[in-house]
């Protein structure tokens, strides 16, 4: 009971709360029209996704993602779209280019940018380019947010994310998101305590050779999107962490 408390004391002063979503997303509109300019026409919406869509931001820790849509008919491939994004961004703000995503800091907040062309004849689904194998793929993130939001362990995904930054893990943001999922599925809620030593056993046990795919497209092995030995430093920090008697020495 204790520790279920301390927990809840570092999800209070940790978990963005919805004065802190309103200032990001005021900040981040004025990017709008800079991107709104650059789409020159074939711009459908730009969509905030993400942690801060889903309901799992972390403050000072996440990023927030903009979805930036367009039309099915943008004359562009999506590698000229995606490397068209980032030099234009370029000109004007300190960028990154990510595996779909290009960041950029503006006024201190890190932004990336997910440029996607809408697949004919479809509401949701979009093709995006993936950088680093050269390829492309296809998303939904309103399926995305959909899934993460109605899986009520919004807590336990913003504490893992939490002891992820602690311990300096590359280990991106809907991977944990769907692992966390996957570790406490069928399972009531207990208390937190109880369902984050469950998704530690989880890491040590069975994340190495868990198959974790994308909900809205089966082609989509997540759980490729990290090494085996990108793994395995994941797997050896669960194993501290489960074998460590102080929670305060865990996440903080």
């Amino acid at each position: 009971m204790q520790a279920n408390l301390y927990l809840l004391q570092v999800l209070s002063k940790k978990k963005t709360t919805t004065l802190d979503r309103q200032r990001v997303f005021s900040l981040v509109r004025q990017l709008y029209p800079v991107i709104t300019k650059w789409a020159n026409n074939y711009l459908l919406g730009i969509i905030p996704s993400g942690s801060y869509a889903k309901g799992t931001s972390v403050k000072g820790l996440t990023d927030i993602d903009l979805f930036i849509s367009l039309k099915n008919l943008t004359p562009w491939t999506l590698e000229d779209i995606y490397n068209s994004l980032y030099n234009y961004f370029n000109r004007i703000l300190p960028v990154k280019k990510q595996n779909v995503s290009i960041k950029v800091n503006y006024k201190g907040l890190n932004i990336d940018l997910v440029p996607a062309k809408r697949m004919p004849d479809a509401t949701y689904p979009h093709s995006i380019y993936v950088n680093k194998k050269n390829t492309w793929t296809k998303t939904n993130i309103n399926k995305h947010i959909s899934v993460v939001r109605n899986s009520v362990r919004s807590n336990e995904i913003i504490l893992m994310k939490i002891w992820r930054e602690l311990n300096e893990l590359d280990f991106p943001s809907f991977y944990l998101e769907l692992t966390v999922i996957e570790a406490l599925k069928g399972r009531k809620f207990v208390c937190l305590e109880k369902n984050i030593m469950t998704i530690f056993e989880y890491l040590v046990e069975r994340f190495k050779y868990a198959r974790i795919v994308d909900p809205a497209n089966s082609q989509n092995i997540i759980s490729d999107d990290l090494t085996d030995s990108e793994k395995q430093k994941i797997i050896e920090s669960a194993l501290i962490s489960y074998n460590e008697p102080y929670w305060n020495k865990i996440i903080w």
